[in-house]
């Protein structure tokens, strides 16, 4: 299953799913994609509950353009089975499954989707968070040619915890695990979506941290807190510069002396068809966040 990289994620949000006014107030905020969490975000005692909860926001919707997606627990847990059926049943745009650390767990879990009557079209995101799933990150993303995988999330604070790492602004303990995500990623056309910043106050700090993620070439970024999307948006929306500069790409490969030729000048610069590829992407992506700032997301 391919992603639509024409849609825009540069905001992923997690929203605790036994926290009803949570999941209603996520009608009202610009994140570009809600992720529904069963998980991490929610005590033991209260997961059939969040189930329940998510389950029923999803189904009656209002969440207007914003795509959902569901965490749920691994299939391996005593609520795993259960959030993957009445994940399926509620509909979503993905599901976001855990500490998957091999090729073979996406075609057990791609199995368990079909089984549950998921249609081909329901994506299968999943997080990047185990050494294992590091080290075996190739066949991880080459299982998307026969499988619905569409995403890879980082899953930064489980891989601290399974390194043994420091946390350091410049996320150095990281940096092999974030490269070669977004290598398989791109190599078998996956999303790939950068971690998150836990230090909701440090709002210099997020930015740079999008702004490393973005130098990285990750689509988007988790959140955990609405005062994070703003700076998330910004940093990995296309700059003004960048747009006009993509049109004029455009419009020049478009002339009739350039048919054909596989290099040209733009606004002083080289410019290869590869360039004409990013151009369309970057037109397309600004035309999509336009589009749903003018909407309001309704």
């Amino acid at each position: 299953m391919t992603s639509s990289p024409s849609r825009p994620r540069r905001s992923l949000l997690y929203m605790p799913g036994d926290k009803a006014k949570v999941l209603e107030k996520a009608k009202t905020l610009p994140a570009d994609t809600l992720m529904f969490d069963l998980e991490d975000a929610v005590a033991p005692d209260n997961k059939p509950a969040a189930r329940d909860a998510v389950a029923a926001a999803t189904k009656a919707g209002g969440y207007g353009a914003r795509e959902i997606v569901i965490r749920i627990n691994g299939l391996d847990t005593d609520w795993g089975q259960a959030d993957l059926q009445a994940a399926v049943a509620a509909g979503p745009d993905a599901i976001l499954v855990p500490k998957v650390e091999t090729g073979a767990d996406i075609h057990a879990l791609d199995a368990a989707l079909t089984k549950a009557g998921a249609p081909d079209t329901l994506g299968l995101w999943v997080m990047i968070e185990m050494p294992k799933a590091v080290l075996n990150i190739h066949e991880i993303a080459a299982a998307a040619e026969t499988t619905r995988l569409a995403a890879f999330v980082m899953g930064t604070n489980d891989l601290a915890k399974e390194y043994r790492a420091l946390w350091t602004p410049d996320r150095i303990a990281f940096q092999t695990a974030l490269s070669l995500s977004v290598a398989a990623a791109r190599a078998y056309d996956l999303l790939a979506i950068d971690g998150v910043y836990n230090d909701i106050q440090n709002l210099d700090g997020l930015r740079a941290e999008c702004e490393q993620g973005r130098t990285l070439g990750f689509d988007g970024k988790t959140l955990i807190h609405p005062a994070q999307i703003e700076i998330t948006n910004e940093v990995f929306s296309p700059a003004p510069e960048d747009i006009a500069q993509a049109h004029a790409v455009i419009a020049a490969f478009a002339l009739p002396e350039n048919a054909g030729k596989g290099v040209i000048k733009v606004n002083g610069k080289m410019t290869e068809l590869l360039h004409l590829d990013q151009a369309r992407q970057t037109v397309a992506i600004a035309a999509a966040i336009t589009a749903m700032d003018h909407a309001g997301q309704s």
